[in-house]
């Protein structure tokens, strides 16, 4: 079957991707930009990839006419605080014209579960994209699932970040609120066992695990399964612009998404009716063996995608390929290099930087630097890397973005994510046995140049310190 695959480098469609591959399906990867498809060069040699931004109008005839089902994973929660829901109804709305001219008879969506009567936005978001989607010219296949659990999930990530790093919490009323978690792996079944299915054609379903529980009771049982226990002590009087300060200032999430976040945790999300998982004899996995799943690929260094690698956990909202192009005028700049007996091993060193493996010298210092960030309301160190030593164009590495990872030619590309005066870039390349390492920066006024030289001795030792510990073999 000829399928597109929409929101093909986000969390879901990252996962759903080789599965459907591996399952003899064609397909066609609808991404803002090509260069944003975080895959190896073996599966992206499998597909066939169409940029397009549902948010612009969209040339005629430019997905093939011999579509025969398409995913809809396009959300825009995390982009705003205000008008997130105009984005998605619009997506929505250039997502059915797109297909008129082709011959899909199926579209299935991935939404939230909506049996509340007061909904919050995001989830009325979803009831709308719905209603918009039911209108396409195709049969429409909506799965509506509870909080998502996975290694790189957003609600995963936040609850590990709160029980790992707060032994003890004080914490909103809204943790009190109930839900039911499900594991991405059955997400990822469903996903794929709706597929050409017509017994699910114009209908929408629950999905969710079999354990209802508040969040209060999602972060003790992690702490279970982690091995230790936390103490969580509830008050009133927390306001949701404290909530949300609260989780962005302790969790990787961004303020935007944290504000979201707090607006849908005072709604239950609780399932109705389980006749999907009978339809399709599916055997579901509970809270705590979801997390042990999720550590089980953590451990393996198998996490496929994370949300924080996506572009609206930084200061990227749309084109990372204006900022390839490295300035050489009206910038200040840093210039090492060090000739290197090993290319190979050094190479082997850049790809793994950042992260648990750090910045290879000072890594207290990028510590301290990634706090003020936080505080000044920027990204901090707190994202991480999604794995150990595979880079990707537009992962998120720490405050960096990774604009260009290219191995083959030794070069690595960041560009800063993290508040500054002006823009900064750092790159890592390697030509002729010797290793090239140049920090950029464009000032933005004098605020931006006093900024480069308040902290030039800094760069002195941690520059020099991190190309001599990334040289050695």
């Amino acid at each position: 079957m000829k399928i597109l695959l929409t929101g093909a480098n986000g969390y879901i469609g990252m996962r759903l991707l080789p599965l459907l591959l591996n399952n003899g399906h064609e397909i066609v990867c609808a991404v803002r930009s090509e260069q944003r498809l975080s895959i190896d060069k073996d599966i992206k040699a499998k597909i066939d990839i169409l940029e397009i931004d549902y948010l612009k109008p969209i040339p005629q005839g430019l997905i093939p006419e011999d579509i025969e089902a398409a995913y809809f994973l396009i959300h825009s929660m995390s982009s705003s605080t205000s008008d997130f829901d105009e984005m998605e109804a619009q997506t929505a709305k250039a997502f059915n014209d797109s297909l008129k001219h082709t011959q899909v008879k199926q579209v299935i969506y991935l939404s939230g579960i909506v049996n509340e009567e007061n909904l919050s936005k995001h989830l009325r978001s979803r009831k709308n994209v719905e209603d918009i989607l039911s209108e396409g010219p195709f049969n429409l296949t909506v799965l509506r699932a509870g909080i998502i659990v996975g290694s790189g999930s957003s609600s995963f990530e936040i609850i590990r970040d709160l029980c790992e790093k707060l032994p003890v919490m004080i914490t909103p009323k809204w943790v009190l609120t109930k839900t039911q978690p499900i594991a991405i792996r059955d997400v990822l079944t469903f996903l794929t066992h709706v597929l050409g299915n017509e017994k699910t054609y114009n209908d929408s379903f629950d999905i969710a695990g079999p354990d209802i529980l508040t969040y209060k009771q999602m972060m003790q049982q992690y702490a279970s399964v982690r091995g230790f226990k936390n103490w969580i002590i509830t008050v009133p009087f927390m306001t949701p612009k404290l909530s949300s300060y609260w989780l962005y200032f302790v969790t990787s999430t961004s303020y935007k998404l944290a504000l979201n976040l707090v607006d849908s945790m005072k709604i239950e999300v609780i399932a109705q009716d389980k006749r999907l998982q009978n339809m399709l004899g599916i055997k579901m996995h509970s809270y705590k063996e979801a997390i042990k799943m999720a550590f089980k690929k953590i451990e393996q260094n198998q996490v496929i995608s994370s949300w924080k690698d996506s572009m609206v956990s930084g200061r990227f909202k749309k084109n990372l390929g204006k900022y390839v192009q490295v300035p050489k005028y009206g910038v200040l700049s840093d210039h090492k290099s060090l000739v290197i007996s090993d290319p190979e091993a050094v190479l082997n060193n850049i790809w793994k930087i950042g992260g648990a493996q750090g910045w290879y010298y000072a890594n207290w210092l990028w510590k301290i630097r990634g706090i003020i960030d936080k505080f000044s309301g920027g990204v901090g160190l707190r994202r991480g890397r999604t794995h150990p030593d595979k880079i990707f164009p537009g992962d998120a590495l720490d405050f960096w973005r990774v604009l260009l990872a290219d191995k083959e030619n030794k070069r690595l590309l960041l560009f800063a994510e993290m508040k500054l005066p002006g823009e900064a870039w750092l790159e890592f390349r390697i030509e002729n046995n010797t290793l090239f390492q140049t920090a950029t920066f464009r000032p933005k006024g004098l605020k931006g140049r006093l900024y480069w030289y308040s902290v030039l001795p800094f760069h002195y030792f941690i520059f020099g310190g991190m190309i001599r510990n990334l040289s050695k073999t």
